[in-house]
């Protein structure tokens, strides 16, 4: 079994990417995250990723400071200082430098293009799937008859 990547995972979990400008104000980036179910986006200006917004920088930000989301930017809150991922990473790298940078989120970079993000769910989910299979593979090993996927 092949060591599985952070281009397969995106793969996996389709190609949707949403993402805000930093003059986007909090309350506009605050309700995307709700409406497509997201804890997380990248922050974009004239197609390059400048930073990235979470719901943790809107309730450390925002919420416990006692600032408006709707007059508020999102320039004032994102986080420019990224952790990027690649296409080609491997899973267990990216659990790596999420809990080493101690981050929730990674952008997915390749040459300069963002492709999408991929979180910390995304990289358990996946972890758990590839454990699956590898027990079914030895329960069918065990009991003389493979599976097949």
């Amino acid at each position: 079994m092949t060591t599985p990547t952070v281009q397969q995972l995106l793969n996996a979990k389709g190609r949707h990417l949403w993402s805000v400008t930093p003059d986007d104000t909090v309350y506009i980036a605050i309700s995307l995250m709700a409406e497509k179910d997201v804890g997380a986006l990248p922050v974009v200006e004239e197609d390059v990723l400048v930073g990235i917004v979470t719901e943790r920088h809107y309730a450390r930000d925002i919420a416990l400071k006692g600032k408006r989301s709707p007059q508020t930017p999102v320039r004032d809150i994102m986080e420019e200082a990224l952790i990027c991922t690649e296409p080609r990473q491997t899973i267990e790298r990216c659990m790596r430098l999420m809990t080493e940078h101690r981050v929730r989120h990674l952008p997915v970079m390749d040459g300069g293009k963002l492709l999408g993000i991929v979180s910390i769910g995304d990289i358990v989910k996946s972890i758990i799937n590839d454990q699956k299979f590898v027990i079914e593979q030895l329960e069918g090993y065990i009991h003389g008859h493979p599976t097949s996927h």
